[in-house]
């Protein structure tokens, strides 16, 4: 559940923190105080699109932290899958935000927007007047159906998308026969000739590497036996031979000269030797040539060939094996391109029978989600409501073939028609609860927040709303911002908002009712700014009632 909100420097928010709890959270306050900016704000943490404005003037940058308390072993699962690792059963999800830019931070990880909606997804979901009109998308319906039987069509699904894959697989394998004869001999032509010059030149695995050493030291062979000439020269002109000779002459005065005489012995040793490999060194060197025009004619064939068909012996060999595989299907042509069709409408057939087995299943499913989204929405004070999902059929995809469309009824006489020609914004934020209800049995997502739920709707439509918010809330952490005193009298948790002036300026803050003082607030919604002793009884008695109900749905 979200634990923790903290909000700094966004719009009228100098700085607010708010602790939530299980259950029901209701915020309330006046218009215009910036209930609408704690949201926005959560919505911001979560990867919403977030403009430069919205940070507070005069600060460097605008700060929204939500903090995550996460009990589930499934949702702590899910999390690890996107390496969004709990820590002590934590998770912090945190986004920084400058003029032009922001940064989002999961448990102090920088993450990109893309990874942070992917984890706030097994977190959270926010109800607010676009998520309301979503309701009027085809595709929303049928994500709402396969969420209801999500466990009964999973196999089905994933062999539907493993069907549409080898088809589209087999549509793209048969693009390769779509040219006319004279483009199959063209190429068939040309596959041969790629073919047998790659066989002709045989280039070997690091070749060209030994061909270039043997080219430089070919092409310099002349200097290099000249430069070793002369040191050869050298070494016989400076030899150690008459150093030798008159140390041993002093040696019949000093003895101690006899270590430097063995020294020297061995230098001479050495440079004899040296001078030998020298002179060996330039007979062996090579003044041939025709080695010479062979190395470089080889070296630029080598290189040719792998300047057209690869860097490495093992990249030459890998495109003369894709060309060989093109050759034997140019040469066996018709046979190859009636496989391909075949494949083609076997892989087709296969994707139909998995739509039909998957459309069976939903069509089933839709007629229980559309009884219990009926029975919701009556609940709900939609008299006389009818309520069904309507099957159309798309051309086959990875979700199958069927396109959803709820179709409802919401005045008595009337036929039913798509949700989008005959529901206005309140009736949807209606349905929306109606659905929501329904749903969270299966729905593991722990926190909820509702924004404008209470759109449109009074008295005792309002009370039926309230009642079910409170029972979606045994199952789910709900957070709600509502004006209506029906709604916030079933607060497990009652916040205010509020618009203070502070160094000449306005700001937000948030604090939490006590039970008295959501009592107080109950009544100002009741009666607006002049509060009487009747009005506080019947705020009393509203929160007693609500009590009551709670008391019964635990």
């Amino acid at each position: 559940m979200l634990a923790e909100l903290n909000v700094k420097d966004i719009a009228l928010i100098r700085h607010a923190s708010i602790s939530l709890g299980e259950g029901l959270n209701i915020l309330t306050g006046e218009t215009g105080t910036g209930k609408s900016v704690i949201i926005g704000s959560a919505m911001l943490a979560l990867g919403a699109k977030a403009r430069g404005e919205i940070i507070r003037k005069g600060a460097e940058y605008g700060y929204v932290e939500l903090v995550f308390e996460i009990k589930d072993e499934k949702e702590e699962a899910g999390l690890r899958e996107l390496g969004a690792e709990p820590e002590e059963g934590m998770l912090v999800i945190s986004r920084r935000i400058y003029p032009g830019r922001s940064i989002s931070q999961i448990n102090g990880e920088t993450v990109t927007i893309q990874r942070l909606r992917e984890v706030s997804r097994l977190l959270i979901d926010i109800y607010g007047q676009d998520e309301h009109r979503s309701l009027m998308s085809d595709r929303e319906h049928l994500k709402i159906l396969d969420d209801f039987i999500a466990s009964e069509i999973k196999d089905e699904k994933d062999r539907v998308a493993g069907c549409y894959d080898s088809y589209k697989r087999a549509l793209e394998e048969a693009q390769a026969f779509d040219m006319d004869e004279s483009q199959r001999l063209r190429e068939q032509e040309l596959c041969e000739y790629e073919i047998d010059e790659i066989d002709q030149a045989a280039v070997k695995d690091g070749e060209e590497e030994e061909l270039s050493l043997r080219y430089r030291r070919l092409s310099n062979a002349r200097e290099v036996i000249a430069l070793l000439g002369r040191a050869s020269e050298l070494l016989k002109q400076n030899g150690c031979g008459e150093a030798m000779d008159s140390i041993r002459d002093a040696m019949r005065y000093d003895r101690e000269l006899l270590q430097l005489f063995e020294e020297l012995g061995t230098a001479d040793s050495i440079i004899n030797t040296v001078l030998d490999e020298l002179l060996q060194r330039i007979e062996d060197t090579e003044l041939d040539q025709r080695s010479l025009e062979e190395t470089e004619e080889r070296l630029e064939l080598v290189r040719r060939i792998q300047q057209k068909y690869g860097g490495t012996g093992a990249d030459i060999r890998s495109y003369r094996d894709q060309r060989e595989q093109r050759l034997l299907m140019l040469r066996d042509y018709e046979e190859n391109k009636a496989r391909a069709e075949k494949e083609i409408k076997r892989s087709y057939d296969e994707l139909c029978k998995a739509c039909q087995r998957l459309s069976d299943l939903r069509k089933k499913g839709a007629e229980r989600l559309g009884t219990a989204i009926q029975k919701e929405m009556k609940e709900l004070n939609f008299a006389d409501v009818g309520f069904e999902l309507s099957f159309d059929r798309k051309d086959p995809g990875r979700d199958g073939w069927d396109q959803v469309t709820f179709v409802a009824a919401l005045n008595p006489g009337e036929e039913l028609r798509p949700l989008y020609e005959v529901a206005s914004g309140g009736e949807l934020s209606r349905i929306m609860l109606a659905i929501k209800t329904v749903l969270a049995e299966t729905d593991a997502i722990p926190t909820l927040i509702f924004d404008e739920i209470d759109t449109g709707i009074s008295g005792r439509t309002a009370q039926l709303v309230s009642e079910k918010l409170c029972l979606i809330s045994r199952r789910h952490q709900v957070i709600c911002i509502t004006h209506l005193p029906q709604i916030a009298s079933m607060a497990d948790c009652h916040y205010v908002i509020r618009k203070d002036s502070e160094e000449g300026r306005s700001v937000t803050n948030i604090e939490r009712l006590s039970e008295e003082e959501s009592i107080e607030e109950l009544a100002r919604l009741l009666s607006g700014a002049r509060i009487t002793a009747s009005v506080r009884e019947n705020a009393a008695e509203m929160k007693r009632l609500a009590g009551e109900l709670k008391a019964r749905l635990a």
